[in-house]
């Protein structure tokens, strides 16, 4: 569960904006979105990365203030 975890919460931040793409997004980045990927979005992790992307976006008001800036910072 924590590696199926761990890979989608990759995927999303790489699907968070083209630079990331690039780079595969940095162990940071992945770090400031898990605890809140784990807390709003653990129902959706096995409906595919978009999903849970969305969900961040949709609980953005509740989300840490580093997730929501790596969101901001790669367009989303």
């Amino acid at each position: 569960m924590l590696e199926s975890f761990i890979a989608a919460l990759t995927t999303i931040v790489i699907f968070a904006g083209p630079v990331l793409a690039q780079q595969g997004g940095t162990e940071q980045e992945r770090q400031a979105c898990a605890a809140d990927v784990k807390k709003y979005c653990a129902a959706v992790l096995g409906q595919g990365d978009l999903v849970i992307l969305s969900c961040l976006q949709q609980n953005r008001s509740k989300i840490s203030q580093s997730c929501n800036r790596v969101l901001v910072d790669h367009g989303q």
